[in-house]
């Protein structure tokens, strides 16, 4: 896929993730051969207050790239006044949310209340294109509700507005993220813009991602929650589609070794207090169908340090000695 000067292999993408997609999690994704990834979106608004959290949220380090950051608010002159704030940090792309369907974002004017209010968008992504020298991509979802799907609609304003790429969820924003996820929808988008359209949405495995791309025509797959707890899934969907290989999950050792990799790399990007704090949800997404799951996450989330991820790994193991 082309976006901007990057050539971006066909594989799968990492999708923006709220308060999960840090750094070390990033790049985590990436070790595994994440085509694209896309940091926490940070407030338009925030950024304009000079919110204490604004760095933390937009650092981009080089070994994560090509990276995008994604900014929410529903301002354009505040928007392009961020987007150009953003550039401090030299994104490859600059993403804006008009997908997120959090109360506190969407309750707000920003994130998936702009499907309402798809000029508002419009004038939004014109005045970020016009602001920053990075392509400026928008992901959105198939409406507000399903009397009032407009993804079509929404995303030839976005192409006309300046967009050089739209990303597509393909549940409404009163679905949050509840199954069914909308196929068609992603592929009435792409069939109705000469831009390139990503997909999202419900891609979990292998097979689900080879779905979405045969159905949607769609030009990348961009995986979120199916990455918790799984970072080599982008390993797998590589393999499948690139040779047909099925590889299998990393034995649970390895899958271990994996997750302590990620909280070492937090520390120190963060400081272990934060960083571990941080982590317990992770552990929980990772030790997920292991025998004892229930009783290790409880542990987890009560881990402070890594040593304490070192000896819930070290239970995990000798309670699970066949997997």
């Amino acid at each position: 896929m082309q976006l901007g000067n990057l050539q971006l292999p066909s594989t799968a993408a990492l999708a923006p993730m709220a308060g999960v997609g840090d750094t070390a999690f990033r790049l985590t994704c990436k070790r595994f051969g994440a085509a694209y990834v896309v940091g926490e979106m940070a407030s338009s608004k925030g950024m304009h207050f000079s919110n204490r959290k604004t760095a933390e949220l937009l650092g981009i380090s080089q070994a994560e790239r090509p990276a995008a950051v994604q900014l929410f608010g529903d301002d354009p002159a505040i928007m392009a006044e961020a987007a150009r704030r953003a550039m401090e940090f030299a994104p490859d792309v600059i993403d804006l949310n008009m997908g997120c369907p959090a109360p506190k974002v969407a309750g707000n004017g920003g994130g998936a209340a702009l499907m309402k209010n798809p000029l508002l968008a419009g004038r939004i992504t014109q005045a970020v294109a016009q602001a920053v020298p990075v392509p400026v991509t928008v992901k959105f979802r198939k409406g507000w509700d399903e009397e009032h799907v407009n993804a079509v609609e929404f995303a030839r304003i976005m192409q006309e507005s300046g967009a050089a790429v739209v990303a597509v969820h393909g549940r409404t924003r009163q679905q949050f993220y509840a199954p069914p996820v909308d196929l068609e929808i992603i592929a009435q988008v792409k069939a109705a813009v000469s831009i390139p359209v990503i997909g999202n949405g419900g891609c979990d495995s292998v097979q689900s991602v080879k779905k979405m791309y045969d159905y949607t025509k769609c030009d990348l797959v961009m995986i979120g929650q199916g990455a918790l707890g799984r970072p080599w899934i982008f390993a797998q969907v590589a393999a499948y589609l690139e040779r047909g290989q099925l590889l299998p999950d990393p034995p649970l050792e390895r899958r271990l070794e994996i997750m302590l990799e990620q909280f070492s790399l937090a520390c120190s990007f963060k400081g272990e207090g934060q960083a571990m704090r941080e982590a317990r949800k992770h552990a929980g997404w990772y030790l997920k169908g292991m025998r004892g799951a229930a009783a290790f996450r409880r542990q987890a989330g009560q881990l402070c340090t890594l040593e304490d991820a070192k000896a819930l790994a070290r239970a995990v193991l000798a309670a699970n000695p066949q997997q």
